[in-house]
């Protein structure tokens, strides 16, 4: 009796297993014959960015610098590049990342932050050979480089197809991470269409695929060996994996390095509207279905949405054909087309539907592929020596939204350069004085005591950090 009503119980769970609809795991993917096909297109990349020399030799007191060697402790002299110490100059830095080959002469993709700042890039192959890469081209923005090398009759991937991936599917990362080439991590696609403030013209592909420093540019495949995204970061509270990896479309990937190629740098559309998210009371205010699609928020002077008749309280729905679900879907959308592009914009006025043209300007950016600072009031050379002007609306929507700050155009004090500040760099605070503008910046600087230690909270690429220098008077 007992069994029966066992075998009855075993029946009715399978029955019910069968009707829910749910695809049944008959076994896990065997990953050897894609990784091996794959494994030999993928590189370890070596970068050195070049040190300075001593500026005198050992014995002799450096006149650039007040500072005694008796007031420096030997440790730091030894160790550290202090100022004052005449023996020592600053040591090559060196980092490393991952790259793949996408035609088989030698061109390679990689990350813009792998090979950024480098002055010589060594590329490494599956079978251990070695070659000096020259940078085509890359791209901050997207964080894509293009590098070649001088070889033919390579292993290479091939492009597989990003808006096909469906949440749940397996992917496979290959790549050095912490110079362990050819390491190999599975796992699947979390979701699609993430954000990040410091780069909202790439919309993330986020997997659970251990993705671990030196990873960086390496390839994301899908089960067929295609790739379907790059490599880029991940989210972590201790620095290395903890289950959020982010890659950049290859989609996005290729339109870079088409335009690298062509042009040496990439091009992006601006509409000139600065959005934001549609919440359910404005949904419910305006008649929407929905919360869905980008609020308007304000519209730039001459700018092509303005040309174009689009105001602040329009709700986006549409770009091009595309469907716009939160309003960080909109940047990408329209960076990726290149400036002159006519797109048809649906947008929701008043709860009416509207349709209409815009043509795209041009995203502003330096030979750098850095977003080009506004005219809106400067600071030029001062006691920090850096060079600062106003952020505009649009930068300040492409940088993640910083409350005050100003953006440094140009870095032009060798303590400063030497302590890590960029142009592009945000300024937020200096010392405890929070930079709510030009005139808070040159006020705060007009008091800042000559010949001592400053720091400096910067914004870089969204990430907050503080810098402490001590700007030489003699630059």
């Amino acid at each position: 009796m007992t069994r029966r009503i066992f075998l009855s119980i075993s029946m009715m769970v399978l029955m019910a297993t069968a009707n829910t609809g749910f695809a049944r795991v008959t076994g896990l993917p065997d990953f050897t014959g894609l990784v091996e096909d794959a494994g030999p297109a993928v590189v370890n990349i070596q970068v050195t960015q070049f040190g300075e020399r001593a500026r005198n030799e050992p014995g002799q007191r450096s006149q650039q610098n007040p500072h005694s060697q008796e007031q420096i402790p030997e440790f730091f002299r030894r160790f550290f590049d202090v100022p004052g110490n005449p023996g020592y100059g600053r040591p090559d830095r060196r980092g490393a990342g991952s790259g793949f080959i996408f035609e088989s002469d030698g061109y390679i993709i990689t990350n813009h932050h792998v090979i950024e700042n480098a002055d010589e890039i060594i590329v490494r192959l599956a079978d251990r050979r070695e070659f000096r890469a020259e940078l085509i081209g890359s791209d901050p923005q997207s964080d894509i480089a293009l590098l070649k090398i001088d070889a033919e009759d390579l292993p290479m991937l091939k492009f597989g197809d990003s808006k096909s991936l469906r949440a749940g599917e397996w992917v496979v990362a290959i790549g050095s991470p912490f110079n362990f080439d050819q390491s190999v991590t599975a796992g699947i696609v979390s979701a699609k269409g993430r954000s990040n403030n410091a780069q909202q013209y790439v919309p993330f592909i986020q997997t659970d695929v251990a993705i671990n420093r030196g990873n960086s540019g390496g390839p994301l495949l899908n089960l067929d060996g295609e790739v379907v995204g790059i490599n880029s970061w991940i989210l972590s509270s201790s620095g290395g994996y903890i289950g959020l990896s982010f890659s950049i479309p290859i989609e996005i990937a290729g339109s870079a390095v088409k335009q690298l190629r062509e042009h040496g740098k990439v091009s992006r559309g601006l509409m000139g509207v600065q959005v934001g998210p549609v919440t359910r009371e404005y949904a419910e205010a305006m008649n929407l279905e929905r919360s869905a699609g980008a609020l308007v928020n304000d519209v730039n002077a001459d700018s092509a949405a303005d040309r174009a008749g689009i105001q602040p309280g329009d709700v986006i729905l549409e770009f091009d054909g595309e469907v716009i679900e939160t309003w960080s879907d909109l940047p990408p959308l329209v960076g990726s087309n290149p400036p002159g592009t006519e797109a048809d914009v649906l947008i929701s006025r008043s709860g009416k539907d509207k349709t209409i043209t815009v043509i795209l300007d041009a995203l502003e950016s330096d030979e750098d592929g850095n977003l080009q600072a506004s005219n809106l009031g400067s600071s030029q050379s001062n006691a920090l020596g850096i060079a600062v002007e106003s952020i505009s609306a649009d930068q300040r929507q492409a940088l993640g939204d910083p409350e005050g700050g100003v953006i440094i155009t140009k870095v032009e004090n060798d303590g400063a350069y030497r302590a890590g500040l960029r142009r592009g760099d945000v300024v937020l605070m200096i010392n405890n004085s929070q930079v709510e503008g030009i005139d808070s910046f040159n006020e705060i600087v007009a008091s800042v005591p000559q010949e001592k230690a400053i720091a400096l909270r910067i914004m870089r690429q969204g990430v907050t950090n503080f810098i402490a220098f001590t700007p030489s008077t003699e630059d």
